[in-house]
């Protein structure tokens, strides 16, 4: 494979593992030595053997389409994407610094609203998100944590920053899609956690039990449950598998009810048994028929009511998701200030907000060249990439943002970083991004890394799997002057 490393080209883009024609990043070095010394054959045996891996672990995702719910396996390419661990230190604390700030924020939104009323934040950004609850109003949750588990999306432009591209605080996924990758890599690729050391990512369900735990402090030995959905959702593997991993119990709304004391209860053969902290993979809409949507059959009848009461811990809370809203990450540098006193350690990626005249003006103006995103569509749904969209899709985003600019924030088009990918029997530069996991409850947890997902066709910045995106193992490396202990093979 030497061959191909040396034509391999990041054609202009900053390279996660290679820093210029034939030359590599230090934290890379012995990564690409090692792959430029396997022969072609013994690549191509080390990617089918990931394939079938993928098979018989029955690793896959659900595409929802006019066909119906298609399974299919997961989208995984071998060659890793690597960081170097003094950098993902600097990384990990300003996620750490996010996220309180976005606890902060929640917390006073259905509370005090100190940040409305010194005009930090405007009061209709907050009351007219999609995300805004009034049933979660006086409410304060565990820890004053309403955002148990994060998943941050990082993009790394041209200019070698990681911007964080957004925040998803609902019902974050992927994670069980990155302990996975790092499975299949060590099947694959064995000799290199020998050589390299690769911080571990195997403890992320002890932390995540850990952390559910901590939402029940008054018990030692709370009963955990995740709520799914069922079989039918896109992310029910990833569900059974954290249940598993985890040793939580996985039960769908059906399974549970609210007692005539208020309590939580799941139904066994046995009789009922209560639980005491359900972390919660159903939308809020969706959570409790007698408060949210009356014609939902995922979720259990006066379950809000018992979390209110505090007789149940949910995880994330209901109501977290109006910080989980594009217009309000535009506000997210200001809540960091405000609430912490403090800069922000990773910036945001430069933002209009079309609800400012100004800002909508510029972005009207500049539409086929910016990123234009809905305030609460996710998964890449609902968006217009200007310079890749046709003019016609251009024209009707320009009338959809005149008829409700509130609902709408733009970004320039960032040069997302590359990392050397197997494609069609070649190793070419793919744009990728980031999702880290933080987990938040007594103490907070950051995944060392996280889910890199990558857009598998040439030139797009699409990274999302229902999309035709696939993913990658991610790599925090030890700096060669600070050696450290890392995971074995």
């Amino acid at each position: 494979m030497n061959e191909a490393w040396n034509h391999y080209d990041p054609q202009g883009f900053y390279d996660e593992l290679i820093a210029s024609l034939q030359c590599s990043r230090p934290h890379s070095r012995k990564l690409v030595d090692y792959l430029a010394s396997l022969s072609h054959e013994d690549f191509n045996q080390r990617v089918t053997e990931s394939e079938l891996v993928i098979c018989e672990m029955g690793i896959t995702f659900t595409v929802y389409s006019d066909a119906g719910n298609i399974d299919r396996a997961w989208p995984f390419d071998i060659i890793p994407r690597a960081m170097p661990s003094s950098e993902w230190q600097c990384t990990e604390k300003g996620l750490k610094q996010r996220i309180r700030a976005l606890n902060a924020f929640i917390q006073d939104s259905y509370n005090e609203r100190r940040a409305i009323r010194d005009c930090v934040i405007p009061e209709a950004v907050v009351m007219q998100s999609k995300g805004y609850r009034t049933a979660c109003e006086g409410m304060e949750p565990p820890h004053g944590v309403w955002a148990n588990i994060c998943g941050s999306d990082l993009v790394r432009h041209n200019d070698g920053v990681m911007y964080v591209l957004e925040d998803n605080l609902r019902v974050p996924s992927g994670v069980a899609y990155m302990l996975e990758n790092r499975r299949i890599i060590k099947r694959v690729l064995p000799e290199m956690f020998n050589v390299l050391p690769i911080s571990p990512v195997s403890d992320y369900p002890a932390q995540l039990y850990d952390m559910l735990a901590s939402l029940r402090p008054d018990l030692n030995h709370p009963t955990i449950a995740l709520l799914t959905p069922g079989i039918y959702n896109s992310a029910y593997f990833e569900h059974a598998y954290l249940a598993q991993q985890a040793g939580l119990v996985l039960l769908e709304g059906a399974d549970l009810v609210v007692g005539k004391d208020g309590y939580v209860y799941m139904k066994t053969i046995q009789g009922p048994e209560r639980v005491d902290v359900i972390y919660r993979r159903i939308d809020d809409d969706f959570i409790d028929p007698e408060v949210f949507r009356p014609d939902s059959m995922l979720g259990v009848p006066g379950i809000m009511r018992a979390w209110r009461e505090g007789k149940v811990a949910i995880a994330n809370a209901p109501g977290c998701g109006v910080a989980d809203d594009k217009v309000i990450y535009a506000y997210v540098p200001d809540m960091i200030r405000y609430y912490l006193g403090e800069e922000p350690l990773l910036p945001n990626v430069p933002t209009w907000v079309c609800r400012r005249p100004d800002d909508c003006a510029y972005v009207l103006e500049h539409l086929a060249e910016l990123v234009v995103k809905p305030a609460n569509e996710s998964g890449g749904y609902g968006m217009l990439v200007g310079p890749h969209a046709s003019a016609e899709k251009v024209a009707e985003f320009r009338e959809l943002i005149k008829a409700n600019p509130d609902n709408y924030i733009a970004q320039p088009t960032l040069s997302l970083s590359v990392n050397p990918t197997f494609c069609d029997t070649h190793i070419v530069p793919r744009h990728l991004d980031l999702r880290p996991f933080i987990l938040s409850g007594e103490t907070t947890y950051v995944t060392p890394g996280g889910l890199t997902r990558v857009a598998m066709q040439a030139g797009s910045l699409v990274v999302n799997s229902s999309q035709g995106g696939g993913s990658k193992d991610t790599w925090i490396v030890a700096d060669q002057e600070t050696p450290q202990t890392g995971e074995r093979a």
